[in-house]
Order: C-alpha cells, then sequence, then structure tokens
C-alpha cells in the first residue's frame, strides 16, 4: 500500500466511529470516485481548523472574538443556558424559542479522566455571574451520571452569585445526549424546566 494511502486512512480514523475497514472504504472512495469532492473537503478541512476558534465571552465556535449570539443586542442577557457542547446549543436553538444566551463547557466534570472545573472553564462561568446581570443559569447538561454531577456543581455555583439555577424538565431520557433528543422531546422538556433544588 502507498505511504500516502496509509496516511490517508489513518487520517479519516480521527473521526467518531469509524475504524480501519470504514476509513478504507472512504478512502478508496475518494480516490476512485470523488477526487474534486476530496479537494474541496481537504480546503474547508484547512479552512476551519486555521480559522475557527472560541467566541472568547461563551466558549462557542467562533470565527470572530465575540460571536454572533453574544453580540446580537436582541437576545436575553438575563437568562443564561450552560451546555456541554456546541451541538447541545445548536440543538436547543433548533428545537425551542429560547432567547437568552450560552456558555458551552466543552465537556462536563469527569475526576477521573482529570476533567475538573478549570478545564470546562468555569472561573469565567464564575466571572460572567459575578457580573450580576445574569438572573437565571438553565442548566442544560445531559442527564447522565457525569451530566448530573456538573448539574450540581453549576447550581451551586449560581446560588453562590445570587442567580436562580433551573434544569429542563425531565422527559430527556436518562443517559440520552441532548443532540441526538428528537426536536418534540427537546422543545417540550426545555419549556417545562423546573428550578434545582438541594
Amino acid at each position: 500500500m502507498s505511504a500516502l494511502l496509509e496516511q490517508l486512512i489513518d487520517a479519516l480514523r480521527v473521526l467518531p466511529g469509524v475504524g480501519q475497514k470504514s476509513a478504507q472504504r472512504m478512502a478508496y472512495h475518494l480516490l476512485e470516485r470523488q477526487r474534486d469532492g476530496g479537494r474541496r473537503l481537504s480546503e474547508a478541512l484547512e479552512a476551519a481548523m486555521s480559522r475557527i476558534g472560541n467566541c472568547g465571552r461563551c466558549r462557542d465556535f467562533s470565527e470572530t472574538p465575540v460571536c454572533p449570539v453574544c453580540a446580537s443586542a436582541s437576545r436575553d442577557a438575563q437568562v443564561l443556558c450552560v451546555v456541554e457542547t456546541p451541538a447541545d446549543r445548536l440543538a436547543i436553538e433548533q428545537a425551542t424559542d429560547f432567547r437568552g444566551l450560552y456558555f458551552v463547557l466543552h465537556g462536563r466534570l469527569s475526576p477521573l479522566d482529570g476533567i475538573g472545573p478549570r478545564e470546562l472553564g468555569l472561573d469565567g462561568l464564575g466571572t460572567r455571574l459575578a457580573e450580576g446581570e445574569v438572573r437565571e443559569l438553565i442548566v442544560a447538561t445531559n442527564p447522565t451520571v457525569e451530566g448530573e454531577a456538573t448539574a450540581h456543581y453549576l447550581a451551586q455555583l449560581a446560588r453562590q452569585h445570587g442567580v436562580r439555577p433551573s434544569r429542563p424538565a425531565h422527559g430527556l431520557p436518562l443517559g440520552g445526549e441532548l443532540e441526538y433528543v428528537d426536536r418534540g422531546t427537546l422543545s417540550h422538556a426545555f419549556g417545562s424546566r423546573s428550578d434545582i433544588t438541594g
């Protein structure tokens, strides 16, 4: 096998769910039938990897220092929704009429994996809550064990700053991921969120 072909197959394996055989099929498909598509893919990957960073305010993916959502004057800055991933933020935007702002964790608390408050940017969230503009913190972490532990930590952080924590209503499947919940379920759960107690 060509060294370049091996490199292409190894590179494709970084994608989630793509093993050796799938990567090999993709590589052969690109070389046999989609060379123009492969070039477009290469250009899009290069541009995205070099020009997409993180918003300095919410940590979502952005090509500018402050993303369009954070920069929008039409959003309600008193309501802040915390999500685990940019995909979760997109799911909420597409399925609900939420008009507040976001904070993206890029993960969840997992001490065994070495992911603590610092890795999730919670110092920045604390600073934002201390500014006094936020009145409600919607904790929209996934209903997994780590997501629930993260929600509990975030609720405590919110209360320390005099901010009311809330959580989307259950109806989201336990152990599920927001990114994969159907729009109707997500919209209903988000519209009937409740306070976090305890």
